[in-house]
């Protein structure tokens, strides 16, 4: 049996979160829910709050929720916690609500980034948001984390401001800005704050808030890890550091036997002077003899006193080539067992400043992922969004909080590398796990006391439903590894694919007294299931409701090279397994694949590929998802540059180009493609086959991919020939907001920053996804 990797190889270097001395304030005990205003703190016993967190989501008090999380472990540690949450932003005085923090302020935008959470990839507004009661908009501001420190320092201007979140983490350097088409600063610089704290951040946490309880000026504070913060270049702190710039680390020096996820076959053959053609020709579509590239820094300096310095703010906002070759470098710096600090100059002469950023956080191990999560949560929204009868529910109903509140998230992390995706650069690549006593009682507090749980279990799952303690063979192989993925271009010889922990864990859950079905709502990794059909067996037998959402997002090898995503055939062995057990099992049940339209290195022809294959696997998607550039995500830094930074970045002809899907039109056609059974697409697609020569697939056959004619508003048809052609008629199915990214969907939210997507169960629900026909 594979043995799990054991992340105490890291937490040797970490003081363990539990083994704090607890404040004086631990004798006011533990809050049913922390208090929202002044009242409950009074009920409390509180004259003051020594932390106050400041969030862009309702409060509900759930493990799922960041800020809960938070509040909840530093209450542990025996501070007194207040919480503000979705303020009014247009003045400071909502932020003196409950008085004046005595430690810092904790800010945050939320569950989401703020800009993901209200524009669409099209950079439409949204009208909803599921993080707020009613599912308004609007309630948060724009770069929510950047609006709400200001109001802080307003509010009072001698307190600390610990930035924390997806939003902050994923904008810790110069960072592309979708939303507004160029590089912005690091949000520390921009959001004034003190310390900026990336990642699942409990254990930096924990220790700054005690140091900072120690009257240790947070300016000192410069030696956590997973931290950031601004320092003057010249500043006495970093004396006795090694800096070494980043173009000596990422300079390709020995290759070794390993793989290489930014090397191809006919790089490394034309660099001993040797011809691949066969490879490029004939090759298969993900290329799996790449191997790994090495790291050689011109002197051998002590790892833990040396910082990388980037390519400054004001070189990488003018060089996209400089901004693709500063993002490489820091998915390289991505492990905490090898990664070094950054530095980012922002600003020159006198007005220069650099942005510092420590090594990653060291994860959590078993027994503090179950601390974290055995907290007392009240499971719940807070009282304050109750009706008069005490009902969430109505205008008070949280969709964020009804799609989790029967949920369980078993594990951290995700070592898939996807390049579109944000949860590696948020959570890291290492899986934390829990134990499985930590998640069948968190399953039987569910049972016994959450009300209206009708005794199904929506999810046990996480960032990826089946990783759940996989990791590499050896702690030490993974503390050294400085690959981007453990299942792309194949799945690692020293990655464990050993699914029995999960599928105990799966089994144990079904048989508890009072559960009648336990689902699996996260998304399924199926190359790695594949080689585990005792999993997939129990999977497909036991916990899919009628359909299984899964991500080929393509079948295409240009764009899957570009997300690091395996071929088309990794979903047919998968189909072939589950459409065996669903027939074992005498039942029917579908697979429902979703796919990007417009993702980095998409063509035309790649999606007008993709259509053909939706059509003869008879799928019809009335949601899409479009890529979305979000900051400092891989694929996003190939948006911005137009060059496939996982080969390299170089500015003559061995950088490879990647054909980038910019403009509203190309971006439309792209989701058309996807959504080739909507007639009101037809007229897109009927122009742009033409253009491509592939006149062929417009007719009124089978074979065809779509027709000749147009219906007509009064529900008749013409042809598509006539001029002066009637416009088009209502699609046959709702296409609820088409094209917009999806909102609702499963625990991926929490974790990745952006919306889930189509095939969720709330998707499924609503009726916006129809199985194959």
């Amino acid at each position: 049996m594979n043995a799990p990797v054991d992340v105490s190889f890291f937490a040797r270097a970490a003081k363990p979160i539990t083994s704090y001395r607890p404040y004086w304030a631990k004798r006011f005990g533990t809050a049913p829910f922390l208090p929202m205003n002044r009242t409950e703190m009074e009920r409390l016993g509180w004259d003051s709050c020594d932390i106050i967190l400041v969030t862009g989501d309702a409060y509900v008090d759930h493990p799922s929720f960041g800020m809960a999380v938070v509040g909840r472990v530093l209450e542990a540690q025996g501070f007194r916690v207040g919480i503000i949450a979705q303020p009014d932003w247009q003045s400071a005085e909502p932020f003196k609500a409950l008085g004046k923090p005595n430690l810092f302020w904790g800010v945050t935008a939320g569950n989401m980034d703020s800009m993901i959470n209200r524009y669409t990839a099209d950079r439409k507004i949204r009208s909803d948001d599921a993080y707020t009661p009613g599912d308004i908009g609007g309630k948060r501001p724009d770069r929510a984390a950047i609006v709400y420190s200001q109001r802080c320092r307003e509010a009072y201007k001698d307190v600390p401001i610990v930035l924390g979140g997806i939003e902050g983490s994923l904008r810790r350097i110069a960072h592309y800005d979708y939303w507004s088409d160029k590089v912005r600063r690091s949000i520390v610089v921009d959001a004034k704050c003190d310390l900026l704290l990336y990642g699942n951040a409990e254990r930096a946490l924990v220790e700054v808030a005690h140091r900072i309880a120690a009257r240790e000026p947070i300016e000192q504070i410069t030696d956590v890890r997973g931290t950031a913060f601004v320092r003057r270049p010249q500043d006495p702190s970093s004396e006795g550091w090694f800096e070494l710039d980043s173009s000596e680390v990422d300079t390709p020096g020995r290759v070794d036997e390993h793989i290489n996820p930014y090397l191809t076959t006919s790089e490394q053959a034309q660099a001993q002077g040797q011809s691949c053609a066969k490879e490029e020709g004939d090759g298969p579509a993900i290329d799996t003899s790449i191997k790994p590239l090495t790291f050689m820094p011109r002197q051998r300096t002590p790892r833990e006193r040396t910082v990388i310095r980037l390519p400054s703010y004001e070189q990488v906002k003018s060089d996209a080539v400089l901004y693709a070759h500063a993002n490489r470098v820091l998915h390289v710096e991505a492990n905490p067992g090898n990664a070094r600090a950054l530095v980012q100059a922002h600003g020159e002469g006198t007005t220069a400043r650099d942005v510092w950023i420590n090594p990653p956080p060291i994860p959590l191990t078993t027994a503090e992922m179950d601390h974290v999560f055995d907290l007392p949560y009240a499971r719940s929204p807070h009282p304050a969004y109750a009706d008069e009868h005490g009902r969430h529910d109505g205008a008070t109903k949280i969709p964020a909080w009804e799609m989790i509140r029967f949920s369980v998230n078993i594990m951290r992390g995700c070592f898939g590398g996807c390049t579109f995706c944000s949860i590696t650069e948020h959570e890291g690549r290492i899986i934390q796990s829990r134990s499985e006593e930590s998640i069948i009682k968190e399953v039987e507090d569910i049972r016994d006391k959450v009300e209206g749980f009708t005794g199904v279990i929506s999810d046990l799952g996480g960032p990826t439903a089946n990783m759940y303690r996989l990791g590499c063979r050896t702690p030490e192989i993974e503390a050294a590894c400085r690959k981007p993925s453990c299942v792309y271009p194949g799945i690692c010889q020293n990655l464990t694919t050993d699914h029995g922990p999960l599928i105990k864990i799966y089994r144990r859950a079904r048989e508890l007294r009072g559960v009648k079905k336990v689902l699996i709502g996260s998304g399924l990794r199926y190359d790695l299931a594949v080689k585990s059909p005792e999993y997939v067996k129990e999977l497909v037998q036991h916990h899919v409701g009628g359909y299984l959402k899964i991500a080929p997002e393509h079948t295409e090898s240009g764009p899957l090279s570009k997300m690091m995503k395996p071929g088309i055939g990794s979903y047919d062995k998968f189909k072939q397994l589950f459409e065996k057990y669903s027939e074992e099992a005498g039942k029917k049940q579908f697979l429902i694949p979703y796919f990007i339209a417009a993702h980095p290195g998409t063509s035309d022809e790649d999606m007008m590929n993709l259509a053909l294959w939706l059509k003869r696997n008879g799928f019809r998607a009335d949601q899409v998802q479009t890529f979305y550039p979000s900051p400092m995500a891989t694929a996003t830094a190939m948006y911005h540059s137009g060059i496939n930074t996982l080969k390299g970045v170089h500015r003559d002809e061995r950088g490879e180009k990647v054909d980038i899907v910019r403009g509203e039109k190309r971006r439309r056609l792209h989701k058309a493609f996807l959504r080739y059974h909507d007639p009101n697409n037809w007229p897109l697609l009927r122009e742009a086959l033409k253009a491509m020569g592939r006149a062929d697939l417009i007719g009124n056959g089978k074979q065809h991919l779509i027709p000749t004619f147009q219906p007509l508003t009064d529900g008749g048809y013409q042809s598509a020939r006539r001029k002066n052609s009637t416009p088009v008629g209502k699609t046959a199915a709702p296409a609820s907001r088409a094209g917009a990214t999806p909102r609702k969907g499963s625990l991926l939210t929490q974790h990745t920053g952006l919306p889930p997507r189509a095939g969720t169960a709330a998707g499924r629900a609503a009726g916006k996804t129809k199985p194959p026909r």
